[in-house]
């Protein structure tokens, strides 16, 4: 596609979902580009017929169904389609029911939109691996999710909290290992254990009967609170069955909370060598690795801090989207 001299390239974004990450990846190619945001619903699939002829890219947040309605729609109108994959939509993990993978249609869905892109963004290599399972293609990049490391930092003295983020839903007492979690403060009374998510269904009820005295549900906070949680932790608990990056456990390093994670997902290429690892479900084994964490000197948070800075800050994500983009309206 030839560009006339000095004009900026429009992009339709389409997304689904009001996420932080997607907002910020809005943000970013807007600082480039001619940008045009629209948020899908079934009642405005006329006008993104209408705005289709106006772009020169289709980007695209998640592969799922809004996703194989504008991929009908630029294949139709001839336009180059990004779709970035965010976990869910090619994950097929029947053991948790979790991913649209499992499902003979959605998958045929998943797999049409994702053979039609020009570039397919996944956000780990764990995720491009997922990808790789359904689809032999050769246009898949890995543009890791990013973290503001400004907004997300240390302040004040550790205390001897160990925390984890999430949901409380009852597929999060799973994919997310909540009830690992909660189980695993037993073997170690005299920790603070604190759950902080807010409760969106009767799952709460569940943990709450299987908790000891020394741990706590706070329920929804803001990110103000939420930061605050994190520069008070000692250790930050990720303990899922299936992470395609892991925003959370991302910033509570930034926040040189020690890691303590499963080895599933893509949770290894977030941590690194900075944290200790667990095996899914098993929570003496965690309360173990929590109790190494709680021991081991500040300097191993530090670490995990400057991992963060280093692989996923924005200005890196940013200057990958962008380059992507420019490639793409430049073929």
């Amino acid at each position: 596609m030839v560009k006339e001299k000095n004009k900026k390239p429009t992009i339709l974004y389409l997304y689904k979902h009001d996420r932080s990450f997607v907002k910020r990846d809005l943000d970013m190619l807007m600082k480039h580009f001619n940008v045009i945001p629209f948020r899908f619903s079934f009642r405005k699939i006329f006008r993104l017929f209408t705005l289709m002829p106006k772009s020169d890219v289709v980007f695209i947040w998640f592969a799922s169904y809004h996703a194989f309605i504008a991929t009908i729609f630029a294949k139709l109108f001839s336009k180059k389609l990004v779709i970035v994959t965010g976990g869910y939509d090619v994950a097929g993990e029947k053991e948790i029911n979790y991913g649209l993978m499992i499902n003979p249609f959605t998958r045929r869905m998943v797999k049409f939109i994702l053979k039609n892109a020009d570039k397919i963004l996944a956000v780990s290599e764990f995720n491009r691996r997922e990808i790789e399972k359904y689809v032999n293609i050769q246009n898949v990049e890995v543009v890791y999710n990013s973290v503001d490391h400004d907004k997300f930092f240390p302040s004040g003295k550790k205390e001897k909290m160990v925390l984890t983020v999430g949901f409380i839903t009852w597929e999060n007492i799973k994919r997310k290992g909540l009830e690992t979690f909660v189980r695993s403060a037993k073997y170690l009374p005299d920790v603070k254990f604190v759950l902080v998510g807010a409760f969106k269904d009767g799952s709460i009820d569940f943990l709450k009967s299987i908790s000891t005295s020394n741990v706590e549900f706070v329920g929804y906070v803001s990110d103000e609170e939420l930061i605050k949680y994190y520069q008070k932790a000692k250790v930050y608990c990720q303990l899922s069955y299936y992470e395609s990056f892991g925003m959370a456990p991302a910033e509570a390093m930034l926040c040189e909370c020690i890691p303590v994670v499963t080895n599933k997902g893509a949770l290894p290429e977030v941590v690194g060598n900075t944290g200790f690892y667990v095996p899914y479900g098993d929570d003496k084994v965690t309360s173990d690795a929590i109790k190494d964490a709680l021991r081991a000197s500040e300097d191993l948070g530090k670490r995990a801090r400057e991992r963060v800075v280093r692989l996923f800050s924005h200005n890196v994500r940013e200057k990958k989207l962008v380059d992507i983009m420019i490639r793409l309206v430049e073929q």
